[in-house]
């Protein structure tokens, strides 16, 4: 794959250049779920995509698993600024969405800072996912313990890319699994594709350019986490990482796991 210098030199014409099938962007699926521990994790990591995909007319739907209200060193009457925080966090994840775009929002209120990949989560997450019958789930990546030597991964986010992957497959699309979902009407929906985003195996890139400023203003939704500390230059450089190899400015990175195959294009192969 040539870099963008040498692609400039050459002046080769963008559309001239042929990707790897593992490179190209697939379109805006239908209906996509992005499902995070806490308010403010997928603006950090995939909100440039769901801004994407919002803009071409996908359905989007953002869980999170808990409010965040373990988010804060407040030493004053704690469990009262527990509540106040929940409360003021899941109003800037709200806030957030509206920016990108987001059409549903779902909070399962589960404790912050104590998340464990527990059978009770799993089938809250596979009635999320058999309610709104995604194409496509976004998670985090459940076997990335570190990044570089800085920072460790929350383990509330590994306990919440675990209990998705898990509600995922097979809990969503098996009947007899939790058999007490089919009883509130809730029948089996297998999700196509997984876009797992943090892990260091990523291998399609989803060009995000032009919807770069918007998760940047997404993410300062998240005054209470983020204070004055203004985040759009590290954005950048994140955005930037591995993103020139491919031919591109801005880009977020999945690992796609593919679990039903598009019936257009299967039917075009038999």
């Amino acid at each position: 794959m040539p870099d963008q210098q040498q692609l400039s030199d050459q002046s080769i014409p963008e559309r001239a250049v042929t990707k790897p099938d593992a490179l190209v962007e697939p379109p805006a699926p239908k209906r996509a779920m992005a499902i995070s521990a806490h308010p403010d994790d997928q603006e950090f990591t995939v909100a440039g995509t769901l801004a994407k995909w919002a803009r071409a007319g996908c359905e989007i739907v953002t869980v999170c698993i808990t409010s965040g209200d373990a988010g804060s060193n407040e030493q004053t009457n704690p469990d009262l600024a527990k509540h106040k925080l929940a409360q003021m966090r899941e109003a800037e994840q709200r806030n957030a969405c509206r920016v990108l775009g987001v059409q549903h929002v779902e909070f399962l209120h589960y404790p912050d800072g104590v998340l464990q990949p527990t059978l009770e989560l799993r089938r809250d997450l596979a009635r999320v996912i058999r309610k709104y019958k995604p194409e496509v789930v976004l998670c985090g990546d459940p076997t990335v313990r570190y990044y570089g030597n800085s920072y460790l991964n929350h383990p509330d986010h590994r306990a919440a890319a675990d209990a998705t992957l898990d509600a995922v497959f097979p809990s969503a699309g098996t009947r007899f699994i939790f058999p007490e979902l089919l009883a509130e009407g809730l029948e089996p929906h297998t999700v196509s594709k997984i876009f797992i985003h943090g892990s260091e195996k990523g291998e399609t890139y989803v060009d995000i350019a032009a919807t770069l400023e918007t998760k940047i203003a997404a993410l300062k939704e998240h005054q209470s986490q983020l204070g004055d500390w203004d985040p759009a230059e590290m954005m950048r450089e994140w955005a930037r990482d591995g993103a020139a190899e491919h031919g591109l400015e801005y880009a977020e990175s999945f690992r796609v796991m593919i679990l039903k195959e598009d019936e257009q294009k299967t039917s075009q192969v038999e």
